[in-house]
């Protein structure tokens, strides 16, 4: 496997680790409401946030704020990287079949089997009846159906279909897409540019109607209306990135991304600064409130996301293009661990309620239970074929040497 291929398998595990961290921490936010809302009641705060506990850390919510404005972004950009080269390969139909399989059956399971299941120590927080028959009741009296963190199933289904459909009705719209990518290993700084400029178009518009933590959902299918372009603009990027073949562009182990890595690391942290500082400030409107302060904490937002993507890719570029046994099977089992992972961090979160232990005691008990017990079933669930077939990684970046 070359360099760029193990880079990009490690970036895959401590992609995870990141996901399982950001959800397990969540109960400990200090920025939340010191009470749990009521399960039936309106707006349904527990739909982004399910579980609050009474210890509280600060440091909690910078570090879910820094991913919050780009993992997402990130994931989808991951994913597009060998979107079009499968097209290519399979055909657009089995390609097509195949996604199905593997995004819209885990999605269809994890939505109607896994979510009802995790949200249920929601329900018991304030229930008066805890019976799982009660919780039963008010679940499907609810006005949409809960997917947690399995919405990106269906949305990353639907830019796969957009992309065969493209491959279809524009079979050069591929190569275009490559050629706008030629010059990343080179010039990544002039590549960077045009992404945020296209994200900027992409997502300040939707921002002046949709806040950032704003989530939309029609029956199981949830998504954040200001992002939604965004995560279109990283997944075609992934996609030409791809096209144009990353270990010569953007992500090749001895480019300009990876050598100039520590400016990267440097600019990501003054971009969350241009996002989290106006962002802060626009949220209590005092007398001296300035309209303007929420466009520039918008194009902060854009800014601080396409340094952040930078910086982990140059990161792992520069460091991390090495085997490793422990990030090898975490990127392995990745897909399985997102899948489940959910579950255990909801009912780890409830266990702990009321314990006597710090927040950041809690915060990274269950990070670290949810996340071994997440691993752990993924690898029994993959000793059945079917299982491993779900839920296993492909080795598309073994065939991409």
């Amino acid at each position: 496997m070359s360099k760029s291929s193990l880079a990009l398998s490690n970036l895959r595990g401590f992609v995870i680790l990141i996901v399982v961290a950001f959800h397990s921490f969540l109960a400990y936010l200090g920025s939340q409401p010191a009470a749990q809302p009521a399960f039936d009641s309106p707006p349904y705060h527990w739909k982004a946030i399910p579980i609050l506990d009474s210890e509280r850390w600060f440091g909690f919510d910078l570090f879910c704020a820094f991913q919050y404005v780009y993992l997402m972004q990130f994931m989808f950009f991951l994913s597009g990287l060998f979107v079009w080269s499968s097209i290519q390969r399979k055909g657009g139909k089995t390609f097509l079949s195949d996604r199905i399989l593997r995004l819209g059956v885990p999605f269809l399971f994890g939505v109607y089997l896994l979510m009802p299941v995790a949200h249920y120590p929601v329900y018991r927080v304030s229930a008066v009846d805890p019976s799982w028959s009660a919780f039963w009741q008010k679940w499907v009296a609810l006005p949409f159906w809960p997917s947690g963190q399995l919405w990106f199933l269906w949305y990353l289904l639907a830019l796969n279909l957009i992309a065969v459909a493209i491959s279809r009705l524009a079979p050069r719209a591929g190569t275009l897409l490559g050629r706008l990518s030629a010059e990343t290993g080179t010039n990544p700084g002039r590549y960077f540019v045009r992404l945020v400029a296209i994200s900027a178009l992409a997502y300040v518009p939707l921002a002046v109607v949709f806040k950032p933590w704003q989530w939309l959902q029609f029956g199981p299918f949830a998504f954040q209306p200001g992002f939604t372009l965004v995560y279109v603009t990283y997944f075609f990027a992934g996609v030409g990135i791809g096209v144009h073949g990353f270990e010569r562009g953007l992500l090749a182990p001895d480019g300009m991304l990876a050598r100039r890595w520590a400016r990267w690391v440097a600019a990501a942290g003054g971009g969350f600064l241009l996002w989290i500082i106006p962002t802060a400030l626009t949220m209590d409107r005092q007398d001296w409130y300035v309209p303007a302060l929420e466009i520039i904490a918008d194009l902060g937002l854009v800014i601080s996301c396409a340094t952040a993507c930078f910086a982990l890719a140059a990161v792992f570029l520069r460091f991390a293009a090495v085997y490793s046994a422990i990030f090898h099977s975490l990127s392995t089992n990745a897909y399985g661990i997102y899948l489940v992972h959910y579950v255990f961090v909801i009912w780890l979160q409830y266990l702990l309620l009321g314990v006597a232990l710090f927040a950041i005691a809690k915060g990274l008990l269950v990070f670290a239970a949810a996340l071994l017990l997440s691993w752990a079933t993924t690898a029994a669930v993959c000793r059945i074929p079917i299982g491993a077939r779900l839920m296993r990684a492909q080795r598309v970046l073994a065939r991409a040497r």
